[in-house]
């Protein structure tokens, strides 16, 4: 930890802080900076030694901070509650987001899909960006290493937070940002639904959002650790009808399929006891299957006397071309000029329509965020306060709200949590 934050809180000794904020997360973190801002006696509480574990991981290391889109299009971006965001997304905005992290020295960047990320790449600057912030106000101070084991209120308000070792800290108000139960080694252990639930309120079970998909087909194994840009996927229910489509990036892995729009459908399927889903994916989504056949035509003309199996280089990835090649039936010996109009036809339709049947989700440890959480209408949502007991607040995944990937979850972390502590 940066040795510039005070450390005046003593062994065995109690204190009395305005707000405290038990997480030090994204959502942790940016309440503490704003509640200090706000003129509030803060104290921040992380049980890591380090501030922001989940976030430096984030978007592969880089970190996608939120998304450059209008405040409409980021609530239908999160499917559960969304609405319950409305108040949050406005009062703390995706621009205002970009500027405060522009004025912490974090240059920004937009991608495709309007993902912001910092011009360095390195989701690190964004939690030192998050520290520098906090560092400047000499309201906050920080105790790492410090497990909370108990929020207590009396007379239906927040009274004071007891930590593991039994250390009690009075306080006025408690903001919960403490995470979901994705990414464990992160210490995401679901304490914020033990200290809800231990004050009244509801808890949706969480469950993983935003996963990695394991498949039937066995071919996958073959195709472990291959990426795929600008494809397309349709994802369909037993009944056969369309859920879900996106466009996008997404890999292969030896269990089945993940990547950004794999997990984004992800949030679409349900139950996979009560429901069967396939994912079709579409390797040439810019071309309709006349063009396709057309561009085809051009490539076997020009391998006319090559094998099949060495016909597909100029349109297909490498790694790629074996299991098309199996999937097609065509045998991988024949000439390319003996290939039938029919096979090739069918070749066609393969690429666009390559279809995987889900078997399982992969474990909600490897999940991005948790959906579910604090059930959302025992939460004001114009203030993030608990409906229960005066003095509770609420930030980022420990609600339950979730959305979908492209910044948009972290853009949750940090509009409830403004919206917290400048209400405390």
């Amino acid at each position: 930890m940066n040795t510039v934050f005070m450390k005046r809180w003593m062994k065995n000794q109690v204190n009395q802080f305005d707000v405290i904020i038990v997480g030090g997360g994204a959502a942790g973190m940016m309440a503490a900076g704003a509640a200090a801002q706000n003129g509030l006696n803060t104290l921040l509480l992380e049980k890591n030694s380090r501030l922001g574990r989940k976030l430096r991981i984030t978007g592969k290391g880089r970190c996608n901070i939120t998304n450059n889109c209008e405040i409409e299009e980021l609530i239908e971006n999160v499917p559960t509650n969304g609405k319950f965001l409305y108040s949050a997304f406005y009062t703390f905005t995706n621009d205002q987001v970009i500027d405060m992290f522009n004025d912490l020295g974090v240059e920004t960047k937009t991608e495709r899909g309007k993902r912001v990320f910092p011009v360095s790449d390195k989701a690190v600057d964004v939690v030192r960006a998050l520290e520098r912030q906090m560092n400047s106000n000499k309201n906050v101070e920080v105790l790492l290493n410090s497990k909370v084991d108990k929020i207590e209120a009396q007379d239906g308000k927040v009274k004071k937070v007891i930590l593991s070792d039994k250390r009690e800290i009075e306080c006025d108000s408690v903001i919960v940002a403490t995470g979901g139960v994705s990414y464990p080694r992160t210490g995401s252990s679901g304490d914020g639904y033990k200290f809800a639930r231990n004050l009244g309120h509801t808890i949706i079970k969480p469950k993983a959002s935003l996963i990695g998909l394991e498949v039937m087909e066995d071919y996958v194994t073959d195709l472990a650790k291959l990426s795929l840009r600008n494809v397309s996927i349709n994802v369909y229910n037993s009944k056969n009808k369309k859920i879900y489509d996106d466009f996008g990036e997404m890999e292969f892995t030896k269990y089945g399929l993940d990547g950004p729009i794999i997990k984004s459908a992800s949030c679409r399927m349900g139950d996979l006891s009560k429901e069967n889903y396939k994912i079709v994916l579409d390797l040439k989504p810019a071309l309709d299957e006349d063009k396709l056949d057309k561009r085809i035509q051009k490539d076997f003309q020009k391998y006319a006397n090559k094998n099949f199996e060495n016909s597909l280089n100029d349109l297909l990835p490498k790694q790629l071309i074996p299991t098309i090649v199996k999937l097609s039936k065509i045998d991988p010996y024949i000439k390319v000029n003996q290939i039938s109009k029919e096979e090739r036809k069918n070749l066609v339709h393969l690429i666009k329509n390559i279809t995987f049947t889900v078997k399982n989700y992969r474990p909600i440890e490897e999940a991005i965020i948790t959906s579910g959480g604090v059930k959302t209408s025992e939460i004001n949502s114009s203030t993030m306060e608990s409906k229960l007991v005066s003095g509770l607040y609420f930030a980022g995944e420990v609600i339950d709200v979730d959305a979908y990937t492209g910044g948009f979850n972290l853009q949750i972390a940090f509009s409830t949590a403004y919206l917290a502590a400048i209400n405390c």
